[in-house]
């Protein structure tokens, strides 16, 4: 690999955000490149040899480049007593749907293995959320010929991503679905994408991707505009063919129900469609990732098996609603068409007006 991936390469300003957790899939990824954006395989909660199986299923697709996405592991929670009242107030989901809880283990998802694995396949871009990579980390993967990107959702953790040496800075504001990418769970960062596109945009000099409620063309040339170089989009495509989205999910995805933050299912903060387990657990669920994922994982897998929206986890952003069920390269060229439209009826509107 010659000089590392940088987002003026991009054919157009639009990424397909990882989607750990099943609407993943190496056809998702390739499309979006093939289709002139960068698609993203997610390696959270996979295992290093099916992480190495979708990079290499997706180079048979694609010669384009693509990134990889990596969870930065937590420390050990110390709240052990109130994930075993957690697990206690689960009990009757686990009746429910036939199965038995997890065991509430901590583990480092083999972050190791797969840094090594990364290494060894030299991808455009890895990418990291929940948490900073060490600069020895990034160094490493600099001399592989990757970019190395970080997720932010406060201007402190740009700054502290800045250091790291990160190449670009996804900056997620809190309107995203799934999980919050903050550094630290316990201090999530709430702020909206405009306003922390804006406050970072003030406090770093590396190129930033916006990610967060982006639907719809008018949305890319608003981040565009707010001075990020390229849009993250998530729930926008997981109604697309290719994405590994289960039926109920792309149901709830569809629909115009509201969404909400929770740890209810994982054990840290992030955005879903709000069903009844939300509802009935959220109060007591406590921040420890990954064990209260492992802890739940069997009742959302039944859950999800059974067609039961009202038992898993449904992640999405708060404009889910906009999302439409478009072959993934032709909504990349959807996106940046109506984007690059928005942008000229703006300036046809205001260009002679005085500011």
């Amino acid at each position: 690999m010659s000089a590392r991936f940088s987002l003026d390469r991009l054919e157009y300003p639009i990424i397909q955000a990882p989607l750990g957790g099943g609407p993943s899939t190496p056809a998702l990824a390739a499309a979006v490149s093939a289709g002139g954006g960068l698609g993203f395989v997610a390696a959270g909660y996979r295992k290093p040899e099916a992480v190495r199986e979708d990079i290499r299923d997706v180079r048979e697709r694609t010669d384009r480049p693509f990134g990889v996405n990596m969870f930065v592991p937590s420390p050990p929670a110390a709240v052990s007593e109130r994930v075993e009242r957690y697990a206690e107030a689960l009990r009757g989901e686990a009746e429910r749907y036939g199965v038995a809880l997890g065991q509430p283990r901590h583990d480092d998802d083999r972050f190791g293995e797969k840094l090594e694995l990364l290494a060894e396949e030299r991808v455009a871009v890895v990418s990291f959320t929940s948490g900073c990579p060490e600069s020895s980390v990034v160094e490493e993967l600099h001399r592989a010929g990757s970019a190395v990107w970080t997720t932010v959702t406060t201007p402190a953790e740009a700054i502290r991503a800045e250091r790291a040496g990160a190449d670009a800075l996804v900056v997620q504001g809190v309107e995203a679905g799934g999980h919050r990418a903050s550094f630290d769970d316990e201090s999530a960062g709430e702020i909206g994408l405009l306003a922390l596109l804006q406050l970072v945009a003030a406090k770093v000099d590396p190129p930033l991707v916006a990610t967060g409620g982006i639907a719809s063309g008018r949305g890319v040339a608003a981040v565009l505009a707010a001075g990020a170089e390229a849009a993250a989009l998530g729930t926008a495509f997981m109604l697309t063919p290719e994405a590994g989205t289960s039926p109920a999910h792309r149901d709830a995805i569809a629909s115009d129900a509201e969404t909400a933050l929770t740890r209810a299912f994982t054990g840290r903060t992030a955005r879903g469609v709000v069903n009844r387990f939300l509802r009935e657990h959220d109060a007591d669920a406590p921040s420890a990732y990954p064990e209260v994922h492992h802890l739940t994982a069997p009742v959302r897998a039944a859950a999800r098996d059974a067609g039961d929206r009202d038992g898993f986890h449904l992640w999405a952003g708060q404009a889910h609603a906009l999302a439409e069920a478009l072959p993934a390269a032709e909504l990349v060229r959807r996106l940046a068409d109506d984007a690059r439209q928005a942008l000229r009826d703006a300036l046809a509107r205001h260009g002679g007006a005085a500011l």
